[in-house]
């Protein structure tokens, strides 16, 4: 009897762990316009939620039932980010602000490949240079690193780029 309560619990938790993480990686789909692959992970997801949610209510009386499903929802969560983190699917878009070294870090970006547009604008201490690049957000990361090697003192804003039509596309190296 305890056996079975545990592992009912164990299941219930690994079910919700499950769902939940893919209802994570599903709302990411659906934003960045994957909509074949979201409804597919969606029917997936709420496939599995029914089972768990039924072995919880035909068992209520079993408090570790109850725990199981919310710790499975917390994991779920955390699990489900973790993920979207490292799918990084999409493009963002960098904004990045420089007092004085605009044009070398424009010119750095596009000798690696990226497509950079560089504006002066004016800022409250005066001139400055604003740089947009949109990457893939698996690249992100070694734009901010390459930012940082001219200027670590530039300002720099990410962003989520929900579509990306036609511009200077970086090959792939």
């Amino acid at each position: 009897m305890v056996w079975t309560t545990i592992g009912n619990a164990l299941l219930i938790f690994v079910m919700r762990i499950t769902d939940v993480s893919m209802g994570t990686v599903r709302t990411t789909m659906i934003m960045r316009g994957q909509r074949k692959y979201a409804a597919m992970i969606g029917f997936v997801e709420v496939s599995i939620w029914v089972v768990a949610i039924s072995r919880v209510m035909t068992h209520l009386d079993t408090i570790w039932n109850i725990f199981a499903y919310s710790g499975g929802f917390a994991m779920g969560t955390l699990l489900g980010m973790y993920i979207e983190d490292k799918l990084a699917i999409g493009h963002s878009n960098i904004q990045i602000i420089s007092l004085t070294k605009g044009p070398v870090i424009a010119d750095m970006l596009r000798d690696n490949g990226y497509g950079a547009t560089e504006m002066v604008a004016e800022g409250r201490s005066g001139p400055v240079s604003i740089i947009t690049v949109v990457a893939p957000r698996k690249q992100v990361a070694n734009v901010i690193r390459l930012i940082n090697e001219i200027d670590a003192t530039t300002f720099v804003t990410v962003e989520d780029a929900r579509k990306v039509v036609r511009g200077y596309q970086r090959i792939a190296k």
